[in-house]
């Protein structure tokens, strides 16, 4: 069989030097709250939402639909509430009682890789579907089996790692790029993307599709090429 995978676009908002957070244990808040609607806008039109087990861990986000209107029109149109939740382990170490796992009605899937896989079964067997991902991870084979589910539009909102390894294995979209209007300035701070080989380099720049000043940050969509399977 081909592969088949979905649409894969990644969002993420930074500071003007590039910081998707600081260095502390409290999140860094980098939009706005007609930015956060924006983004709750292209949540409710994607079929699934992945992030990385650190932004689990480090955010403890719900990952669901804000807005009545629009959970409303997702299920007028047969849909759940909210998006399928996605999450990338290496070590399958998370904790049930997340609000990833404890919030929405939404089937929760959780990759891992190697070892990872039992101890995930084991914690998270009665709160997710637990998916053996190889080893080292195959992000072919996660988007493969996503789109089994009848995924066809992924949203990745991190964090960093996650944003590497997708841009890296060119299995990326489009981006959505929210640049807020001050610096972080800390080397120690997670960026967008980590160091990495990626096909859009200087000689393959990537096309801008959209500029939005949305209050006091700016949107940034970037096209990288169309998907074979949209």
């Amino acid at each position: 069989m081909p592969f088949q995978r979905p649409y894969v676009l990644l969002s993420f908002a930074a500071s003007l030097d590039g910081y998707i957070d600081d260095a502390s244990d409290q999140r860094l808040l980098l939009s706005n709250d007609e930015d956060f609607d924006r983004v709750d806008e292209v949540r409710a039109s994607c079929d699934a939402i992945l992030v990385g087990a650190t932004t689990v861990r480090r955010d403890n986000p719900r990952l669901l639909v804000r807005s009545a209107e629009r959970r409303a029109a997702r299920v007028a149109d047969d849909l759940t509430e909210s998006p399928i939740k996605v999450v990338l382990s290496s070590s399958g170490d998370l904790d049930p009682e997340a609000a990833f796992f404890t919030a929405g009605a939404v089937d929760k899937v959780v990759y891992c890789v190697g070892d990872g896989v039992g101890l995930a079964k084991s914690r998270l067997g009665t709160v997710a579907d637990v998916v053996d991902a190889g080893d080292p991870l195959d992000l072919e084979l996660v988007l493969d089996d996503l789109y089994e589910r009848g995924v066809r539009r992924l949203m990745v909102e991190g964090g960093g790692t996650m944003h590497t390894q997708f841009l890296a294995a060119g299995l990326a979209d489009e981006i959505h790029a929210v640049i807020a209007p001050f610096f972080v300035g800390d080397p120690t701070a997670p960026r967008f993307v980590n160091a990495g080989a990626f096909p859009h380099g200087p000689s393959n720049r990537m096309a801008l599709a959209e500029t939005r000043q949305i209050g006091d940050v700016v949107l940034l969509r970037y096209e990288l090429g169309k998907s074979t399977v949209r």
